[in-house]
């Protein structure tokens, strides 16, 4: 197996740990494993390219790799608040929505027989980075505080690239379909 798959596998297997340690009110630990499995992710990519390691098993690996990070991050900071600070609900449905919403039109492209490639659109890298950026600062809390304006900004930058990299999903994805039926 492939450096960078190893380490894709590794960001899947610290998601039960981050969520663990959540559970179990160790907030700072749970820090940590998100730095970890952040590192993770830059690490594998990098590789990928530098060691000419990209594959086909990693191209679907990694997305839901971050995927599972971010979705199940979402959800548990939504229900166990870091020192007082939730992920609010509307940013937790506008994030996890994003994703259902891409799912769905991968979904229904498969079941038309369009043709695809999985390609993150630089929109997308956006939105997983102010996502990434929204859970290091809501579980940091346990570690740093930070102006409470700081976290609405970041919540809202955060949404605006969600529902913006949704509807460039949605508008490539009909593009694809449209191109199929001629």
């Amino acid at each position: 197996m492939k450096i960078p798959n190893i380490l894709t596998i590794t960001r899947i297997l610290t998601t039960p740990l981050l969520v663990l340690l959540l559970l179990k009110d160790m907030p700072a630990w749970a820090f940590g494993v998100f730095v970890f499995a952040g590192l993770t992710d830059a690490l594998d990519g990098l590789l990928a390219r530098v060691l000419n390691q990209k594959t086909r098993l990693g191209s679907f690996l990694d997305p839901l790799a971050d995927k599972l990070l971010l979705v199940t991050c979402f959800i548990i900071l939504w229900r166990i608040p870091i020192r007082g600070i939730p992920v609010p609900a509307w940013l937790v449905f506008v994030a996890v929505g994003r994703d259902v919403v891409i799912l769905t039109g991968f979904f229904l492209l498969t079941l038309y027989k369009v043709r695809f490639e999985i390609r993150p659109l630089v929109s997308s890298k956006l939105t997983t980075l102010f996502q990434l950026l929204t859970i290091f600062t809501v579980l940091g809390r346990s570690i740093f505080e930070l102006p409470g304006w700081l976290y609405q900004a970041v919540f809202a930058v955060t949404a605006v690239f969600s529902v913006l990299s949704g509807w460039r999903y949605v508008t490539v994805g009909m593009s694809m379909y449209r191109l199929h039926q001629k």
